[in-house]
């Protein structure tokens, strides 16, 4: 009968032992509820990547009509390219967010 070295069993062991745990892990994380807390990040997660590309738009908005000025309101052209970016940007967090759920 053959044994095998020591080094053998205990890399064994604590190779099951790590899978044990990440699997007990993954498991809690599929049945943690989410906390109110979770939702209040996430609207304002969602708010500031709506609200930061809106007020960066209004910006270069009103640089534009100060240095091209015209018929054209850059103001509100750069206001709805800032929204429009700041949605895309907020559906990107919201899609990367829900995949965990």
């Amino acid at each position: 009968m053959m044994t095998e070295p020591e080094d053998e069993r205990t890399d064994r062991g604590e190779a099951a032992e790590i899978v044990h745990k990440a699997r007990r892990k993954q498991k809690a994380r599929r049945h943690q509820e989410q906390s109110p807390w979770y939702g209040l990040g996430m609207f304002g997660l969602v708010g500031w990547a709506v609200a930061v590309p809106t007020v960066a738009g209004i910006a270069l908005g009103l640089w534009l009509d100060a240095r091209i000025g015209g018929q054209t309101s850059w103001t509100l052209v750069c206001l709805f390219g800032g929204v429009a970016l700041g949605c895309l940007n907020a559906w990107f967090w919201v899609q990367r967010e829900s995949r965990h759920d």
